[in-house]
């Protein structure tokens, strides 16, 4: 596969009504069919009319109103530090401010993303292919930071006339190996391959990819928007700090449950994670305060709990520090030790329970799981 990458140049600037189709052939006549022409969000934004006034000066009242903005573009927070806002838009990308930009424009408006990049990529494909006679494809790109890396690289926020993801699944590798999980999110490559050419001062917002398609998909396609993650399958929907805030509330509002006697792979409770948790909370909990598991049969028996391996564990014995009952501080402080290791349980996967403890023991309560 031999690729050009062409700058599309002389689009100059684009206000709102402007026709890119119009002013993008213009610049370039040469384009042909099954070329992938890719166009900065922002140009589409500003004809489309996706602008919005702010005050021109910086200070509180450009800032209240850009917050303003930023709350009705934003869909869910994803993490904040100092200035710093990721958040979701309502189109489900996770970005930087919610895409809003106030770079190459001028300083009394702000741009946001396009509505819908994705029907924005099949009205200007079909403009081109009924207008113009281009049969190509179109990608709406836009600038993103990535996760666990630095710098910034060029994305698809729409896309018509070509898949977003190429599959590789089921292939076989040349050594045999048959592939489960490649899925190449081409779209993006070919958003940042563009973006060497157009660059972020040269004003330069169109580019063409060249050789990458021998014709054009007669469809639209299904889009960029396949490239949004499922929430329930994002494993990091959150950042460090928020993710820790849900955590404690979570640990907050611990309800009460009745032990199931084994844990998600039947197999019952893991006694290591239990051991975890306890010495997770070793150093948190009252000088003298003791957890002990219990994995005798004489005590799990008692628990009603039927074939329980012998391995799992069915209870912890707490024994408070001292006599349990001599002041409302020490019953209050033990309560609270409690509800910590309850928490520490919870986060390795193990649900728990308070109840009393068994008679022939010493233990202030227990825990049964």
């Amino acid at each position: 596969m031999k690729l050009e990458i062409l700058p599309v140049l002389g689009i100059g600037d684009v206000a709102e009504g402007d026709d890119l189709a119009a002013m993008i052939t213009t610049a370039a006549p040469w384009l042909r069919d099954g070329d992938v022409l890719i166009v900065t969000s922002k140009i589409v934004s500003k004809a489309e009319g996706r602008l919005v006034d702010v005050p021109a000066a910086e200070g509180p009242e450009r800032d209240a109103a850009r917050e303003e903005i930023l709350v009705a573009e934003t869909a869910r927070p994803v993490a904040r530090r100092g200035p710093v806002r990721i958040v979701q838009t309502h189109h489900g990308f996770v970005m930087a401010s919610a895409g809003i930009d106030a770079s190459n424009v001028d300083p009394s408006r702000l741009v946001l993303l396009p509505k819908d990049p994705d029907a924005s990529a099949r009205g200007l494909r079909a403009a081109l292919r009924a207008r113009h006679g281009a049969d190509v494809a179109v990608i709406i790109s836009d600038t993103m930071g990535r996760p666990w890396r630095n710098g910034l690289t060029d994305v698809a926020l729409g896309v018509a006339g070509l898949s977003a993801i190429r599959d590789h699944r089921g292939e076989v590798d040349p050594y045999g190996n048959e592939l489960s999980i490649t899925q190449m999110a081409v779209v993006d490559e070919l958003a940042g391959a563009g973006e060497l050419v157009k660059g972020k001062r040269d004003q330069v917002p169109v580019a063409v990819v060249r050789g990458y398609l021998n014709t054009t998909e007669p469809a639209d396609g299904a889009g960029a928007s396949v490239l949004v993650r499922d929430a329930e399958l994002d494993l990091f929907s959150l950042g460090t700090a928020e993710a820790r805030a849900s955590g404690l509330r979570a640990a907050a509002t611990l309800p009460e449950t009745a032990p199931t006697g084994a844990g998600s792979d039947g197999t019952g409770v893991d006694p290591v994670a239990v051991r975890r948790a306890i010495a997770t909370v070793a150093d948190a909990v009252a000088p003298g305060t003791v957890f002990t598991p219990v994995t005798r049969e004489e005590v799990r028996d008692p628990l009603g709990v039927p074939d329980r391996p012998v391995a799992a564990i069915s209870m912890v014995l707490c024994t408070a520090p001292g006599e349990v009952t001599a002041t409302a501080g020490t019953l209050i402080r033990f309560g609270a030790d409690l509800h910590r290791l309850r928490a520490a349980l919870a986060a390795e996967g193990v649900a728990s329970s308070v109840t009393t403890a068994p008679a022939d023991s010493t233990a202030s309560a227990a825990l049964t799981l």
